[in-house]
């Protein structure tokens, strides 16, 4: 029996293949949640747009297919970087049980702050995250009461993915 969706939305100039998001994704499926894995590479790649790509493009396209999900069951939304904002400013307008958050942009040029609805939220950030202050995303994460897991790695998180498919884990035993 499937226990919901979860909808993993990949970083800038990532893919849906993207090492993250992949373990996230088998992570999601052994716990008993479908899952889909959105390709925003055509969006990223419109650099006339911003240097970001199609963000508001972005956000349509997690908008609709979460919603449509949402009909059907308990959602989740995961996100790594850029994946991060869009799936947290979803969450305000199509209702989510739990976000999860990998190096999320706390500010993002001139688009609004990141926010997010009241629902779980777990984050995983670098200490020496080269683009995301960490300072900025623990405020972030203190003022929300999110669960955060700071960790020794960079704005990839390449040395942790294991330690976030645990924390994901983790997330969604929760629920």
């Amino acid at each position: 029996m499937i226990r919901g969706h979860v909808i993993l939305s990949h970083g800038f100039e990532s893919g849906p293949e993207a090492t993250k998001v992949t373990a996230l994704a088998q992570v999601a499926e052994a716990a008993g949640w479908s899952h889909e894995r959105p390709d925003y590479t055509d969006l990223d790649s419109r650099s006339d747009i911003s240097e970001l790509g199609d963000v508001g493009a972005r956000l349509v396209r997690l908008r609709t297919l979460a919603a449509a999900a949402a009909k059907k069951g308990p959602l989740v939304l995961v996100g790594s970087s850029l994946g991060s904002y869009i799936s947290a400013q979803v969450s305000l307008l199509v209702p989510v049980h739990a976000l999860f958050l990998m190096a999320p942009p706390t500010i993002l040029g001139p688009m609004p702050a990141l926010d997010a609805a009241q629902v779980p939220v777990s984050i995983i950030h670098g200490w020496d995250d080269e683009l995301i202050p960490a300072k900025h995303v623990i405020d972030w994460a203190q003022a929300r009461r999110a669960r955060l897991l700071m960790v020794d790695d960079d704005h990839r998180l390449a040395a942790h993915v294991d330690a976030a498919a645990q924390a994901f884990a983790a997330l969604l035993a929760g629920l």
